[in-house]
């Protein structure tokens, strides 16, 4: 690595996911290569249908290709076992979803302290890491409530909480803001950036608000088709 070049935090080699239905073959993601810099915050932007949600999907291990590789740390998602990419999901990648995915019966504490006991981490830390990411999301006061107690602004912070807490490397966030106005859908891009910049994590957004992305990513990877039709320069 030359000097003052970035590490790849993850390549994507000619990544194909098809789907068939009945006769025909849908390529959702279909010959896709493309690299993340450690650090890096990539927006993938695209209309419906173009492959972005999938593509995210392959990359934060939750879905497998069809054809082609994906790196991360060396170790490529599509020939791991499942049990390697739970681990890959669990201790590397941090997930946020357009549609908040909180357990409505939990507070929020009990949310985000859900990574950490699926991880097995021990009681007595888990305590500390849940009031931390709640802190860092500006939600301490709210860890009692449930989700349906508290606006959706706040329900995406304790899923951010949630995201953060296992500590992850790589941060994923599929329409963060798409159920959300245009002003708190901000507030949490602003977010979203300032732990890309304190932490120093690799964050790749799906989105199709250009405007947001342009704002806030680092680079922005337009698809269209299962295909990268264009790849912004960092920075």
């Amino acid at each position: 690595m030359k000097a003052g070049q970035e590490a790849v935090a993850i390549r994507a080699e000619q990544v194909s996911r098809h789907f068939s239905l009945g006769k025909t073959v849908i390529r959702a993601v279909d010959g896709v290569t493309i690299e993340v810099a450690g650090g890096e915050f990539l927006a993938l932007l695209g209309s419906s249908g173009s492959g972005k949600s999938t593509l995210l999907n392959l990359l934060a291990g939750l879905d497998r290709p069809t054809a082609g590789a994906i790196f991360v740390d060396s170790r490529n998602l599509a020939e791991m076992s499942s049990l390697d990419l739970a681990r890959y999901r669990s201790r590397t990648v941090g997930m946020v979803f357009q549609a908040f995915n909180l357990l409505p019966r939990m507070t929020l504490e009990e949310n985000v302290e859900l990574p950490l006991r699926l991880a097995e981490v021990d009681r007595g830390e888990r305590e500390a890491r849940v009031r931390e990411a709640l802190e860092r999301v500006g939600l301490g006061k709210r860890a009692a409530h449930r989700p349906g107690e508290v606006s959706g602004g706040e329900q995406q912070r304790a899923a951010l909480a949630r995201a953060l807490v296992n500590r992850p490397s790589i941060l994923f966030a599929d329409e963060p803001t798409g159920n959300l106005d245009s002003k708190t859908g901000t507030e949490i891009l602003e977010l979203l950036g300032e732990f890309n910049r304190a932490l120093g994590m690799t964050m790749v957004m799906v989105t199709h608000e250009a405007q947001l992305a342009e704002r806030f990513a680092h680079r922005v990877a337009t698809l269209a088709d299962g295909k990268l039709a264009a790849d912004g320069a960092k920075r």
